[in-house]
């Protein structure tokens, strides 16, 4: 399995399929983070900001906005170990937000204001995986789906 970390989606074939429908119902963003060691701002500002820093500023802005979209956070976690499995480099975070369907996430990172704040997740992040997941069927409304 070959893993590539990004920052912003650059396959055109991946992008037209996030502009597909979705599942029908909620679905649940798994996100995995790698920060940079140091902030890097697109507009070259100056800052003394870690990577983790400046998406935490990002994390707490997007966790405001989230409800205008039907979202919400369902978690968020620092990575410590990896108990199975090999990669060369283990992410830092995860976290994972809910939403009612893949439109109103697309929607919201389309929205002005996820734009704005959106400059604090460019600059914190070396590379992340979003991973779009369903709760499986039975499952949807137990404990083991918390998100709902």
């Amino acid at each position: 399995m070959d893993v590539k970390n990004e920052v912003v989606p650059n396959d055109p074939e991946q992008i037209g399929k996030l502009m597909e429908p979705g599942p029908d119902g909620p679905i649940f963003m798994v996100n995995l983070l790698k920060f940079k060691d140091r902030a890097e701002y697109a507009d070259g500002r100056e800052t003394d900001l870690t990577g983790r820093e400046a998406y935490a500023i990002y994390g707490r802005a997007v966790a405001e906005i989230l409800p205008r979209f039907g979202g919400k956070p369902v978690f968020v976690g620092d990575v410590t170990f990896l108990s199975l499995g090999q990669v060369e480099e283990l992410w830092d975070e995860v976290a994972i937000a809910s939403y009612p369907a893949r439109a109103d996430m697309v929607r919201m990172s389309m929205s002005p204001e996820w734009q704005e704040i959106s400059v604090h997740r460019t600059a914190g992040l070396k590379g992340q995986l979003n991973i779009e997941t369903v709760a499986p069927p039975g499952l949807e409304g137990s404990d083991w789906n918390p998100g709902r």
